[in-house]
């Protein structure tokens, strides 16, 4: 029965992606593997309500037809019979890079979205006459980026010697037909371009992986959220502490208080891997005690 059930797991949870109820489910068709086992329909049949299932479409047919209309699609062909046809590939999980110290993964491609598909983002440097940034990329679901799963690195040399935040360095990634995905990054000041190419075979996590990294995202989620929270307002105080208008109004001892409250901070992040929720939550009520005079 447990596995069993773990068949109307994968109905609901693609329901769950789609951001759909079963209410808005018109017809179930079911072709062929596990849809034959007469458990399965009844189980399927009962999830909705009662519905009488399609399963008059063979197996072998579909699977030539569909693969015959991705080839359509994917040459462009303008033909009338396809055009209420939707069939799209999509990414299993989402894919960013890591730039920041606080080691969280910054989304540029969302888990679901349609293949092919091209998204950018802005990042800037994090040091003053920063001339280089290493790009991390990843995909998963947790927060933090050492959480899922690494599939490159490349460094951006050639960036202006400015103070930090001052630079733009534009980063695309740009996933093909295919499933080939290209991540690039350009300063769009001085042009200094680099990029990486991750081929399929990184990519093909197996079913088992992407659903147990799913899993711990959700397992994970409030925790993620808290250290999220701890470690962007500690990011928050040091940029205004170090702001030159904000900073010379504030007094020197307490100055440097925050910024050793800062440094601890950054410190525990790194010691401690992950932890209860309120212990975050305890030290980011610990931190902002400790700015008070600053407003943030």
């Amino acid at each position: 029965m447990e596995l069993f059930k773990k068949c109307i797991d994968i109905v609901k949870k693609c329901l769950t992606d789609s951001k759909m109820d079963k209410n808005c489910v018109h017809d179930v068709v079911v072709s062929g593997r596990s849809s034959r086992i007469p458990k399965v329909q009844q189980l399927l049949q009962y999830f909705f309500k009662g519905k009488a299932l399609c399963k008059s479409i063979n197996p072998d047919e579909a699977v030539a037809y569909g693969a015959t209309v991705q080839a359509d699609i994917l040459i462009g062909k303008d033909n009338e019979k396809l055009q209420d046809i939707v069939l799209l590939n999509v990414t299993p999980l989402s894919l960013g890079i890591l730039t920041d110290p606080t080691k969280d993964m910054s989304v540029l491609v969302p888990r679901n979205s349609a293949i092919p598909a091209k998204k950018e983002g802005n990042i800037t440097t994090k040091r003053d006459n920063q001339t280089s940034i290493i790009i991390l990329v990843y995909e998963g679901e947790r927060a933090r980026a050492t959480d899922n799963n690494f599939l490159g690195e490349f460094v951006l040399l050639g960036i202006s010697a400015v103070p930090r935040g001052v630079a733009q360095v534009k980063v695309c990634f740009d996933i093909d037909a295919n499933g080939i995905l290209n991540v690039s990054a350009e300063e769009i000041t001085t042009g200094s371009m680099s990029k990486i190419t991750i081929t399929k075979d990184k990519l093909s996590l197996s079913g088992e992986e992407v659903e147990r990294m799913v899993r711990d995202a959700e397992t994970y989620k409030a925790k993620d959220n808290a250290r999220i929270a701890l470690a962007d307002y500690a990011c928050k105080v040091r940029n205004t502490i170090n702001d030159e208008k904000i900073g010379a109004k504030v007094d020197p001892e307490c100055k440097k208080k925050i910024k050793d409250a800062i440094e601890q901070v950054f410190q525990w992040l790194d010691d401690h891997e992950l932890l209860d929720s309120g212990l975050y939550e305890d030290k980011l009520k610990w931190l902002q005690s400790v700015c008070n005079p600053i407003s943030i």
